[in-house]
């Protein structure tokens, strides 16, 4: 019905899942965790609520989410109705001709009947007794109604026939109309996600700059604690020292997010198609193996990278070979799910209200207070493995 087309091919990068080592510090306290896990307990329970109040740019994508998708069931509330009325026509159609004969048939019987029928009178006069009187006058009566009764029918399928073809027509009108009104909220839906696209790679690659600029400052400084010190033993420690000041972070370590190749131009169905596709083949021989639709459709309808909850799921649990709670893949308090939809679902609201569009430096530093450098090279690694 639409006429927009992906414009990018899925990705043929390999699709597997990396070993993950973490040296976690001790304040974690999950070393003896045999799970890839970094920041279990970590996102807070308020980061979890999908029903917290999202920013303009988020009820903006979530809005015309909304009103496409009402869009498209009412298209096909109606296509369905028009498909209904349709056959119903072909049924009238075909019976008329018959129903015309029964009518015609029923018209003439009827004329011979009045024509030939004595009247009350000649009728009680003619009976031998009370009840023959009441049989020919029951004959009488079941002829008449009988016959009238084939005439009404025909009546009433003209009369369904024209109502039908009413409201075939009504529904084509309909149908175009909410046509229109889906591709003016699929634009809409296109537009908002593209700008929230664009956004948030930018914001992504600033706060990665500014990060690794910060860790080059901290090692600046190290070094001229090291040349001030002038003492070997005390420069070694020193340096990690300083580093862990600045929360982990050492020069060159912080990478800006690669572009997703998220088409949010195409269709909606199109769009899902895609990433479904592909994540299915990076979940591939986990738990959590055949959900790409899921994540593919929350992204559409959240208006996030779809890359990013899925890999989170990887830093955290192995692909939900480790979860936290029921379905819980994603470290996330002590959460638990009755089933992985529910759970991507409201993983993938949750990221798109409480943290952006795709990762960064902040929502890292907010999912995993403790090690977000870490978690953050270690998610970023995974995202570009979509």
């Amino acid at each position: 019905m639409f006429s927009n087309k992906l414009q990018t091919n899925p990705s043929s990068r390999p699709r597997h899942r990396l070993p993950l080592t973490v040296a976690l510090s001790a304040t974690l306290a999950f070393a003896s965790v045999p799970v890839a896990g970094l920041s279990q307990q970590t996102a807070w329970a308020e980061d979890i609520d999908t029903n917290v109040q999202a920013d303009a740019a988020q009820q903006e994508v979530e809005r015309t989410a909304a009103e496409y998708d009402q869009a498209i069931s009412r298209i096909d509330d109606l296509n369905q109705q028009i498909a209904d009325n349709e056959a119903r026509i072909a049924e009238i159609e075909e019976a008329l001709p018959t129903q015309q004969e029964r009518s015609s048939a029923a018209a003439v019987k009827l004329y011979k009947t009045q024509a030939s029928t004595p009247g009350l009178l000649e009728m009680v006069l003619s009976s031998e007794n009370i009840v023959d009187f009441f049989t020919s006058l029951e004959y009488v009566s079941h002829i008449y109604s009988s016959n009238q009764a084939e005439i009404k029918r025909l009546s009433e399928l003209k009369d369904e026939l024209d109502q039908t073809k009413r409201g075939l027509s009504q529904a084509k009108k309909d149908a175009d109309a909410e046509a229109a009104n889906a591709e003016q909220a699929l634009s809409a839906a296109q537009q908002a996600r593209q700008e929230a696209q664009r956004k948030a790679q930018e914001e992504a690659a600033r706060q990665a700059e500014e990060a690794a600029k910060a860790a080059e400052a901290e090692a600046a400084k190290a070094e001229t604690a090291k040349e001030a010190d002038k003492q070997e033993q005390a420069d070694s420690a020193s340096a990690p020292a300083a580093a862990e000041a600045a929360g982990g972070s050492s020069a060159g370590t912080v990478e800006a997010p690669s572009d997703d190749g998220a088409d949010w131009a195409s269709e909606r169905d199109v769009f899902v198609a895609q990433w479904a596709g592909r994540i299915d083949a990076y979940l591939a021989g986990s738990p959590m193996a055949g959900t790409g639709k899921v994540f593919a459709e929350a992204a559409w309808d959240y208006g996030v990278d779809p890359r990013w909850s899925p890999a989170i799921s990887n830093t955290e649990s192995s692909k939900g070979l480790y979860c936290s709670g029921s379905c819980n893949a994603w470290g996330w308090g002590g959460c638990s799910w009755g089933s992985w939809e529910e759970a991507i679902r409201d993983h993938v609201a949750g990221l798109a209200r409480g943290y952006g569009y795709t990762i960064s430096v902040d929502a890292a530093k907010k999912y995993c207070p403790p090690n977000w450098e870490h978690w953050y090279n270690a998610t970023l690694a995974q995202m570009n493995m979509i």
